[in-house]
């Protein structure tokens, strides 16, 4: 079974201040306004960089992700992802062109 190596984070107090901004963007009160306002800009939720320089996790998120690590930048874009897979099916269905590879 594939276990995920553990790597130490190197600017934790940066790294979670990036990861509240996402869990915040992600949690159950907001993650509807979240996926429409990408939905506006049409922007898909996999194009992290690009979300986080459209400012759609707030601008502190992305100075903060600015300040972080090579290594912390690739943890936190790894959390973004499996975070963005753990929306509702019915609220990913509705974004479908959110939620689209194409």
């Amino acid at each position: 079974m594939y276990e995920q190596a553990v790597i130490p984070v190197q600017d934790q107090q940066t790294f979670n201040a990036v990861k509240a901004a996402i869990e915040l963007s992600f949690s159950s009160a907001k993650v509807q306004d979240f996926l429409k306002s990408l939905d506006r800009s049409r922007l898909r939720v996999r194009e992290f960089e690009r979300v986080l320089a459209a400012g759609k996790l707030g601008t502190a998120a992305s100075n903060s992700y600015a300040k972080l690590s090579d290594g912390d930048r690739g943890m936190i874009r790894e959390f973004y992802l499996s975070t963005l897979e753990k929306v509702a099916p019915e609220l990913r269905a509705k974004y479908l062109k959110v939620y689209a590879y194409y």
